[in-house]
Parts: C-alpha cells; structure tokens; sequence
C-alpha cells in the first residue's frame, strides 16, 4: 500500500482507537479535540456519530491543515420501540450498572462515525454492528464495574477487554464496536490514494 501524500493526524484520546489506527498508518500523530458532545433534541443516533465525528475532524484540521485528520465518535444504540436510547460514557459506577443492567439479554447497535479531511477533500461515513448480550447476573456487573473498564466507553463495556465474556453474537465489524472500523476506513484511505 503506497504511503498518503500527508502527515496523518487522529483526533481522539482512544487508546483502541490508537491500536486499531496503527494497523493502517505506521506513523501518525495524535491531538484530541474539544467538542461539544451534547445530543440534539429528536437528533438521529447515526446523524449524531457522523456529526461529532466530523466536528472532531474539523476541529483539529484547523490546526494542522496540510495533514489528513481522522476523526471518530461510537455510539450505542439500545431499540426501544420506534425509537432508540442512547447509552453514553457512564458518570459513575451506578450509572455503569444501569447500562449493563440495560444491555443484559438483549440486541443493541454500535454505531461509529468516521470523518476524514484532507487539504483535497472531506468524506464522512457510519458503520453499524449488531451486539448481542447473553444474559448477565448482578454480581457479574457489579464485579466488572468495580474494575474500572466501563468508565470512559459508550455503553459501559469494551467488546476488546473483560467484556468479551459478555457477549453472545456480534453481526457485523468487531473493530466498529471497538471504535473504528478499519475494514471501511481502509477503503476510504485506499479512494484518498487514488484521488
């Protein structure tokens, strides 16, 4: 894979999204960017990942702007009849516990944005996946909460971590759930080459 024409830069904290990124580019920078995550009222769950994640994008491409910038945003999406409840970063370990609690035996949707912006262009994309729960008891959430993984994660879980014990079937990108699917930003980098 011939190498991109610019620096890369990706705008996130994400230690998995550092991981995952590195599979791709080498060599890559890191600055993360401050934005307002705050949902929209009646705002689409996949409307929202996409936003934020060029909102990110954006931000910190104002500061390098001869670089490629990668930005991204994971959601979680539990169905609740028509409509979906988003799950975000729990605020502490209850609130982790709830979310759990939430996700026990049931099918939610992990949904990331993706945002790319180079000197040239910008391309922006969603991806999706399925997760499904098996059933969790009290005492298991408890026990992974008092650890500490689910803090800082959509949802209050890392598919990549303790978590994997917890789910039961996964339809669709596993590095999505991760928080980047690198199956999809691989085509889009491979159409920048080509561009």
């Amino acid at each position: 894979m011939k190498p991109l024409p610019w620096p890369v830069v990706l705008a996130s904290a994400s230690p998995r999204r550092h991981e995952l990124l590195r599979q791709l580019v080498p060599e890559f920078t890191i600055q993360t960017a401050d934005v307002d995550e705050t949902l929209k009222d009646g705002e689409d769950l996949w409307v929202y990942a996409q936003r934020l994640a060029k909102e990110k994008a954006l931000e910190v491409a104002s500061q390098h702007p001869d670089a490629l910038v990668i930005g991204g945003d994971t959601v979680v999406a539990l169905p609740d009849g028509d409509d979906w409840i988003h799950l975000a970063k729990p605020v502490d370990k209850n609130d982790a516990c709830r979310m759990l609690a939430q996700l026990s035996g049931k099918t939610h949707t992990v949904i990331t944005g993706v945002c790319l912006r180079w000197p040239a262009g910008l391309s922006a994309f969603t991806e999706s996946t399925k997760v499904t729960f098996r059933r969790l008891s009290a005492s298991e959430i408890e026990e992974y909460v008092e650890g500490g993984e689910p803090m800082d994660k959509a949802g209050a879980y890392g598919a990549q971590g303790e978590a994997k014990a917890f789910l039961e079937r996964i339809e669709g990108s596993l590095t999505c759930v991760i928080g980047l699917p690198i199956e999809r930003l691989e085509e889009a980098l491979s159409q920048i080459r080509k561009s």
